[in-house]
């Protein structure tokens, strides 16, 4: 498009719509606040200098928009000429310069509590700085867009800028290239989302201000290719801080869902698990010639055991590795039951968190099954990486059993795990035989 407009100065997109030109100044405007509220929000909870400067550079582009176009000829006295051009055009190159100083700025240096105000104060008193001090100059301003000679067929009338006038839209294109490319660097570093649409959204923004040194619509009826790349820039604004408000509250509820879960944690720990160790300790009064004894024991030592890896489960993130969850539950097991553990964990091995899930409670049941029915006095845990296929395996030295028999009993332990390798989605496979111990291994 822009090479359309340098290489054909007369061919172009033009429509005289003065209605539908005040509509997209008002509707640019009000993405331009919404974005900078947005900003403000994230400064408030971060305190950067970049948010800060990115928001008040999104309230001068919003002010020049809506207000100081329509108003700056009641505001100097004059019905029009060159104060209505000069005083939206320097505003919007702070804006633009402030927009370039936020990208160039490091996000993690931080602000004081109170550098919050300049974000009202700041625009107002750039604004009124600028009326000022172009009030002073009042008939001295240059003429800043002039008619050009244009042929009788050609329509609209072709516009020029006074140099001046060239030199701040320049200026301002080059404010926006820089932001472009920062913003863009920084989102791939940050995985920012805000960040990640403002980089096309400021080059969008940068190709505006080289159509409108060339054709200065802005000031005109008239709707050229400049208005559209500016109401590009303010759409890609917007999609910007849709995904910054979605990720936001994604964040929001996966914080408040980790804060039941941990909450649900404590009370199964300070409840339900110390009635259960109260249980056991109350059953060792029971004599020891009575079965009911080792009965009871044994089924407060399954609960128990249920109930810490449940503990687990809630209080875990989701962003633990592999290996250390694995490693964390076949210690507690091995240190219940007094065996001996080795373990050969390759930490460069993951998995999604309801993966991790699975196989925590599948080498947990393994061990456990191991200590209690196998009666192993070792037990070796394995998580390694063959190929394209990530595998878990738990071997132990104990007795070891018939493998058809255990699969037709009424046991659950070896449904249970089979069932949770089978929706990782991967495969289960237990290798043992009477006397010679056995091996469990997931592969997925």
């Amino acid at each position: 498009m822009t090479a359309l407009i340098l290489w054909t100065p007369y061919l172009g997109f033009v429509y005289r719509s003065p209605s539908l030109h005040l509509m997209l100044d008002t509707v640019d405007a009000c993405v331009a606040f919404l974005a900078a509220y947005l900003v403000y929000g994230r400064f408030v909870r971060a305190r950067t200098l970049q948010d800060l400067l990115l928001a008040e550079g999104l309230v001068l582009l919003a002010v020049a928009g809506v207000g100081l176009t329509y108003f700056a000829g009641p505001l100097a006295g004059q019905p029009g000429g060159a104060f209505h051009v000069w005083l939206p055009l320097t505003v919007r190159l702070i804006g633009a310069v402030l927009i370039a100083l936020a990208a160039l700025s490091r996000s993690r240096r931080r602000t004081g509590r109170s550098a919050g105000v300049w974000l009202v104060l700041g625009p107002v008193v750039l604004v009124t700085a600028v009326v000022m001090v172009l009030a002073v100059l009042g008939s001295r301003l240059p003429t800043a867009v002039g008619q050009a000679y244009v042929p009788p067929a050609v329509q609209p009338p072709l516009l020029t800028g006074h140099p001046l006038f060239i030199l701040a839209q320049g200026a301002s294109a080059i404010c926006f290239g820089i932001a472009s490319i920062a913003f863009t660097a920084q989102a791939v570093r940050r995985g920012d989302a805000l960040l990640r649409w403002l980089g096309p959204a400021c080059a969008l923004g940068a190709c505006a201000r080289v159509h409108y040194a060339l054709f200065p619509s802005l000031y005109t009826d008239w709707l050229y290719t400049g208005d559209l790349l500016r109401t590009g820039f303010y759409l890609l604004l917007l999609v910007g801080a849709a995904r910054e408000l979605s990720q936001y509250w994604n964040a929001q509820t996966k914080a408040a869902v980790l804060e039941d879960r941990r909450r649900l944690a404590r009370e199964l720990h300070d409840g339900v698990i110390q009635e259960l160790a109260y249980i056991r300790l109350e059953s060792h009064g029971i004599p020891v010639e009575s079965p009911a004894r080792g009965r009871i024991t044994h089924a407060c030592d399954r609960a128990l055991d249920e109930a810490r890896a449940a503990v687990h489960a809630l209080d875990s993130s989701g962003t633990e590795p592999l290996g250390f969850r694995l490693h964390r539950a076949a210690t507690e097991l091995a240190e219940r039951y007094a065996v001996d553990l080795e373990v050969d964990l390759d930490d460069s091995v993951d998995a999604l968190p309801h993966q991790q899930h699975a196989l925590t409670r599948i080498t947990r049941e393994a061990v456990s099954n191991a200590a209690r029915h196998g009666k192993a006095a070792r037990v070796v845990v394995r998580l390694s990486r063959e190929g394209g296929c990530r595998r878990l395996s738990i071997q132990d030295d104990g007795r070891g059993f018939d493998v058809g028999t255990a699969s037709t009993s009424t046991g659950y332990g070896l449904t249970s795990m089979r069932d949770r390798a089978s929706a990782l989605p991967g495969s289960f496979r237990i290798d043992a035989s009477t006397g010679t111990g056995s091996v469990v291994t997931v592969t997925w």
